[in-house]
């Protein structure tokens, strides 16, 4: 299953193995602390040589982990100040009261110890188990033993300790050439469960060595996040410890807004990375086995288009439906209508693609009566594609999701034995 090329302008060069150490001045490193029984990589820590305007964008969720409460208030008083980023996987350090803020504040603390970094420079990151106290005192000794082996080329590795169901490291970079000189963009992700879009669930960090304000920063990430991170769903869950950073530090000397133009292939840059994750997730959902891009089109407003989209990709029945190659398109309706959405049943279209041309699975509102033969063929496929004319407008909005298979049960039964 290979999710779809992110978009991105002809003047981006994709990096090679390339992540969240592609752009100049970041450095990074991963260690064992403990946290996972096999031995792997469990904790990663990311400097950079000098401070980053970062933004941030975190969990919708009321139920929000002692690092994203953690994160959000230290970007809210040093947006401009940012060097390091501790990371570890196994223990989401969320429902631990105040305890877990504690814990969070003091890993922090030891990453820049760790690193001989300024007090409070350092954000901080968990995935895993909710409820499990952090175990500090080994992640500290693992950021210790980090510290001391940070390089360009440590991002895959850390891509690698955050994964925690996930099958594969989640990583991407590009180049950005503009008159005043070349601009990386690149970023690691970790995901798999427990995806559903109210903000980004799930982590990620993209770094760039473009010269920001986080003022200019912050608003584009979240334009980024709605196209991207917003835009997949896996279960319909959303995490406890949701957070999307993105950290500038400078080092290109290229200043994107200072040419509107270049600015707006700037924010293509950090999107085509977002995007490139974020399919890399849900590609990777827990037992999926099969890719669904939902296109609605037609729409008021790009708002609307994205929560019909929504709608259909966190059906259960529509994605049993994938899973079992049943084009079922009258679920995929039903899915749309109960979107909250205002809509004119007689004005829609359903269409679905794989490799081939679009075939019409219902007009106006009801059956086309396509070929069962060539629906089902569609449906067998592992990338497939919706498209929804809503006819209402010229809005329109990507979303992607996975199908729901019994392995997706299996992973989530047992995850904390």
């Amino acid at each position: 299953m290979t999710p779809a090329p992110a978009p991105g302008p002809a003047s981006l060069e994709p990096i090679p193995d390339g992540s969240v150490t592609a752009a100049r001045g970041f450095t990074a490193a991963a260690a064992h602390a403990g946290l996972k029984a096999d031995g792997a990589v469990d904790v990663a820590l990311l400097v950079s040589t000098t401070s980053c305007a970062t933004a941030g964008v975190f969990t919708k969720n009321a139920v929000r982990a002692a690092p994203v409460v953690y994160d959000a208030d230290l970007l809210s008083e040093r947006p401009g100040r940012i060097r390091a980023v501790a990371m570890n996987a196994r223990v989401a350090n969320a429902c631990t009261g105040p305890e877990g803020l504690a814990a969070a504040r003091t890993v922090a603390q030891a990453a820049e110890q760790a690193a001989a970094l300024p007090p409070r420079t350092a954000l901080v990151l968990s995935t895993g188990v909710i409820g499990v106290p952090l175990p500090v005192a080994q992640i500290a000794a693992a950021l210790r033993e980090a510290a001391t082996r940070l390089t360009p080329l440590g991002g895959v590795e850390a891509a690698r300790a955050i994964m925690t169901t996930d099958t594969r490291p989640k990583h991407c970079a590009v180049r950005l050439e503009t008159a005043a000189g070349i601009v990386t963009v690149g970023g690691i992700a970790k995901g798999a469960g427990m995806i559903h879009p109210d903000m980004a669930t799930l982590l990620a960090v993209l770094t760039t060595d473009a010269v920001a304000e986080p003022a200019a920063l912050q608003p584009l990430l979240r334009r980024v996040a709605d196209r991207s991170f917003n835009a997949i769903s896996v279960d319909g869950d959303t995490s406890t410890n949701d957070t999307a950073l993105l950290l500038a530090n400078g080092a290109s000397g290229v200043d994107p807004a200072r040419d509107g133009a270049v600015w707006k292939l700037f924010e293509a840059a950090v999107l085509h990375v977002a995007r490139t994750l974020a399919l890399a997730i849900v590609a990777d959902g827990e037992g999926a086995s099969k890719l669904v891009e939902i296109h609605v089109v037609g729409a008021v407003s790009e708002a609307a288009a994205r929560e019909v989209g929504r709608a259909i990709a966190r059906s259960a029945l529509v994605k049993t439906a994938v899973y079992g190659a049943d084009p079922n398109w009258g679920r995929i309706l039903a899915a749309a209508g109960a979107a909250g959405v205002a809509l004119a049943t007689d004005r829609i279209t359903l269409q679905a693609a794989a490799n081939g041309e679009w075939l019409t699975l219902a007009e106006g509102g009801a059956t086309a009566h396509p070929d069962p033969e060539q629906a089902r063929a569609i449906f067998q496929q592992k990338n497939i594609r919706l498209r929804i004319d809503l006819g209402l407008g010229r809005a329109e909005a990507m979303v992607w999701t996975c199908d729901l298979t019994p392995d997706y049960v299996r992973i989530n039964a047992d995850y904390t034995s």
